[in-house]
């Protein structure tokens, strides 16, 4: 991995330079996309189901303003067809890190039965997941995940919490939440 405290400071960067909320989470999220996880896990015994290949998909899941979703944004990887997805506000696994605030670490989701998958075009078998919040309120997630089981430790997880502040700050700075409301708006 490269060196994490050069990561969060280079994506910090990159969502500072950002000039639509959106933005501010892609840039820094590609950043992490393209650096972040065991980019050898594939290739161990096990790490993937027969038929499938490594990828990655990143992004955040923002609060919808009547909460009762969160909405996906500055995806990467993701369907082109689930570009704003929503989910339950309380659904799988991003339900629990709005519930509890706490970030979330499953290194292999075939260990996990309650695992929901979000994704249409693959399960996700790795992944991370860092709380985007502010005054103690939660507004998101920011998701990182993989293809093949193992590809996601302790260490990218503390890539990924380092990084939420800097993510939330710079999306409130470019007024996220009244952008998300426009965004949802447009879903009905």
């Amino acid at each position: 991995m490269t060196d994490p405290l050069d990561l969060v400071t280079r994506a910090g960067w990159a969502a500072t330079q950002a000039t639509t909320p959106e933005t501010a989470v892609n840039h820094a999220m590609r950043l992490l996309w393209d650096t972040l996880g065991n980019r050898s896990a594939h290739l161990q015994p096990g790490a993937l189901d027969p038929g499938q290949m490594q990828f990655f998909v990143g992004g955040a899941f923002f609060v919808t303003p009547d909460r009762r979703h969160q909405m996906l944004t500055g995806n990467i990887g993701f369907p082109p067809e689930q570009r704003r997805l929503l989910i339950p506000i309380d659904g799988g696994h991003p339900g629990q890190v709005i519930a509890t605030g706490a970030p979330l670490l499953l290194e292999d989701t075939r260990k996990h039965p309650a695992f929901k998958q979000y994704l249409k075009s693959a399960r996700m078998s790795s992944a991370i997941y860092a709380p985007l919040s502010w005054d103690r309120a939660p507004r998101g997630l920011i998701i990182l995940a993989a293809q093949a089981g193992g590809t996601m430790g302790p260490q990218d997880l503390a890539v990924l919490c380092a990084i939420a502040p800097v993510i939330t700050a710079n999306w409130l700075r470019l007024d996220g939440p009244d952008w998300v409301a426009v965004e949802y708006s447009g879903l009905d």
